[in-house]
């Protein structure tokens, strides 16, 4: 959209804004409020038309725009710098003597209508670890400005429950909360570990899932409200965080879902989060029927694009039709030069921009129905600079990346890719300002090179959300550009994938649970070592309900082994029953021959409360397992 155009079109929208804001406070509705900055600007963030004013060190500095191209000389007065009123952009302020201490800043465009609930669009900000209360305000200012409807924190129990059943009153995690709340965000919170006296080993699981129950009710109901959403164990499946088995994850699934509903029977009710891909663990949770514990299916991924359709695949296969939320998703680029700062080269730091648009645009059109990127904070792990935002709040180019994807892909929802050789082009139903339109993104990975669409476009920007000239012939690069249409234009689609079957099934209150010794697990095939002399295995029976339970005990397992276990079970509400399960695989030594991990079902059906079930994974200790 040209300047004129533009400013006409802004005219018209006021007098429109200003009729309907009349007409609202007339029939006694209240205002919607529109993401705004704050008066202090934290970040030295901006909305077009705003003149920018920022902290600058005395002397002449070069203003810089998102090419690299200097567009002014600033002079810093009495620690400002007046800068005017700047165009949509990412900006940085250098000095001949030192151009690597640069000062960045960012121009976005005005919202025009607040971003929906049902926007998919999110951030990982992990507020309560990365910043100071003081700052939080600001955090989650930054948050609403880039268009994000989502947010996720971070949490360590231990300093919620210091002891079993006594709660700290007020904490980091408690504040962040009101603060991301307050500034119109919705929240999902995750735990990372166990407090020492739910289990010595704080990676691992708490050894009695009562303690997750309680746990989970609480900040369910302490942060009713405020906190919308639950994962209830951060990537269980990787050794960092625990290495658990599917079984193990599916157990603790049902445990938190019963505390979490408890507590606040609206709150989202998420899977504890996959790290990896292993399709071992993912049959694992899946043959413990943990589908009717979720609301979300939960996952993470850091793959190659080109990985996307596989690696969605398979969790989509495992998910039982529920929503796909990717809770963590990036492509990375590494910094370079000076160890403290940490900072990516001028290269990277715009190639992370032109990345993070395409991981949005494969997430949601492979399924995702909320897609969290890592990172919103400067955070570094090992070579790698997740960040979008430096220490100091100010921006990285990615930020302006993600507000361009807040503005432009509200609610996105996909229609299916274009039929290239060569480009990626994905179409998306999507409400820029509010208008139900079709987006299209588009760029190329094998260079730059020519491209005619269907119709001129009524809107176009680039991957920083600068508007574009409108025209039928567009050169496309490794940069992403959107494409805004009234309608569906004429084009050969391919579909997005469909969601997988929704597999119907109800939560029960009888929970079961088995505990190995994590050196007796073989993780990449989610099972458990029985030496030939057989094993006695620790089975426990939780009840979550509020009636008296009893049921007949069935047990299955592999042909030829030997399964001893009680058969009939008799519980108490909030009781935990201990068992001990005999296995005895078959007589005969291991040859080396590669087998497969042979399961033991266990299961209950306890009438009007529901058929719980317990599935594991076994294999003779010695044997190889099958690649």
């Amino acid at each position: 959209m040209d300047g004129l155009r533009r400013s006409w079109f802004l005219g018209v929208f006021a007098v429109v804004a200003a009729t309907v804001m009349a007409l609202r406070m007339a029939q006694g509705q209240p205002l919607p409020e529109l993401p705004q900055p704050l008066p202090t600007h934290p970040g030295n963030i901006f909305l077009e038309g705003e003149a920018v004013t920022i902290s600058l060190p005395d002397g002449d500095w070069q203003l810089l725009d998102a090419d690299d191209r200097a567009i002014a000389t600033i002079a810093g007065k009495n620690g400002e710098g007046a800068l005017g009123s700047l165009p949509v952009g990412f900006y940085r302020l250098r000095q001949e003597s030192s151009p690597e201490n640069w000062i960045s800043l960012a121009v976005l465009r005005p919202f025009r209508v607040r971003p929906s609930d049902s926007s998919p669009l999110a951030v990982d900000v992990a507020m309560s670890w990365f910043y100071p209360p003081e700052e939080m305000p600001k955090v989650a200012n930054l948050c609403a400005l880039a268009g994000v409807t989502w947010v996720r924190d971070r949490l360590a129990w231990r300093e919620i429950e210091p002891q079993r059943g006594v709660f700290a009153e007020k904490t980091r995690y408690d504040t962040a909360a009101e603060a991301q709340s307050a500034a119109g965000l919705k929240v999902l919170q995750v735990n990372h570990s166990s407090p020492d006296w739910a289990n010595p080993d704080h990676r691992r699981f708490p050894l009695d899932l009562r303690d997750c129950y309680n746990f989970h009710r609480h900040i369910a109901a302490r942060w009713a409200g405020q906190v919308h959403a639950f994962e209830p164990w951060n990537e269980a499946d990787i050794q960092v965080f625990g290495g658990h088995t599917g079984v193990e994850m599916a157990s603790l699934q049902k445990a938190a879902y019963w505390g979490i509903k408890s507590g606040n029977p609206k709150a989202i009710v998420c899977l504890n989060v996959f790290a990896l891909h292993n399709r071992a663990q993912l049959e694992d949770l899946a043959a413990n029927e943990a589908w009717p514990y979720f609301e979300t299916f939960n996952l993470h991924h850091y793959a190659a694009f080109d990985a996307y359709p596989a690696l969605y695949a398979d969790f989509r296969g495992v998910s039982a039709g529920r929503p796909l939320w990717v809770t963590e998703c990036a492509m990375p680029v590494r910094w370079s030069g000076d160890e403290q700062k940490k900072e990516l080269s001028d290269h990277d730091l715009y190639e992370q921009a032109r990345r993070l648009p395409k991981v949005f645009a494969g997430s949601l059109h492979e399924g995702s129905r909320a897609t969290f990127y890592f990172l919103l904070p400067h955070y570094v792990e090992g070579p790698t600079q997740f960040g979008i935002l430096r220490s100091d709040l100010t921006p990285r180019p990615a930020y302006v990346a993600l507000a361009a994807v807040g503005r432009l892909l509200p609610d996105a929802r996909p229609l299916g890719r274009i039929r290239h050789d060569r480009y990626r082009i994905y179409s998306f139903s999507t409400k820029p300002d509010g208008n139900p339109d079709v987006v299209w993104i588009a760029w190329s990975d094998q260079g730059p090179g020519e491209y005619s669409l269907p119709a001129v476009p009524q809107e176009a920007y680039d991957h920083l959300g600068r508007p574009m000239p409108l025209s039928k012939e567009v050169a496309l690069s490794a940069a992403p550009q959107y494409f805004v249409f009234a309608a569906q234009p004429e084009a050969e689609l391919d579909p997005p994938p469909p969601p997988s079957e929704w597999r119907t099934g109800e939560p029960c209150p009888l929970v079961f649970q088995t505990l190995w010794p994590e050196g007796e697990t073989d993780l990449q095939q989610s099972a458990y070592h029985i030496p030939a002399e057989g094993a006695e295995v620790p089975l426990f029976l939780y009840h979550f309900g509020s009636t008296v339970a009893s049921a007949d005990v069935r047990v299955e397992g592999p042909r030829g082994w030997k399964i001893e276990l009680p058969r009939r079970a008799e519980i108490r509400p909030g009781e935990r029953l201990e068992w001990t399960l005999k296995a005895q695989p078959p007589d005969g030594s291991t040859d080396g021959t590669p087998t497969e991990p042979q399961t033991i079902r266990v299961s209950a059906d306890f009438g009007s409360l529901g058929k719980s079930v317990l599935s594991f994974r076994v294999m003779r200790k010695g044997s190889t397992p099958k690649p």
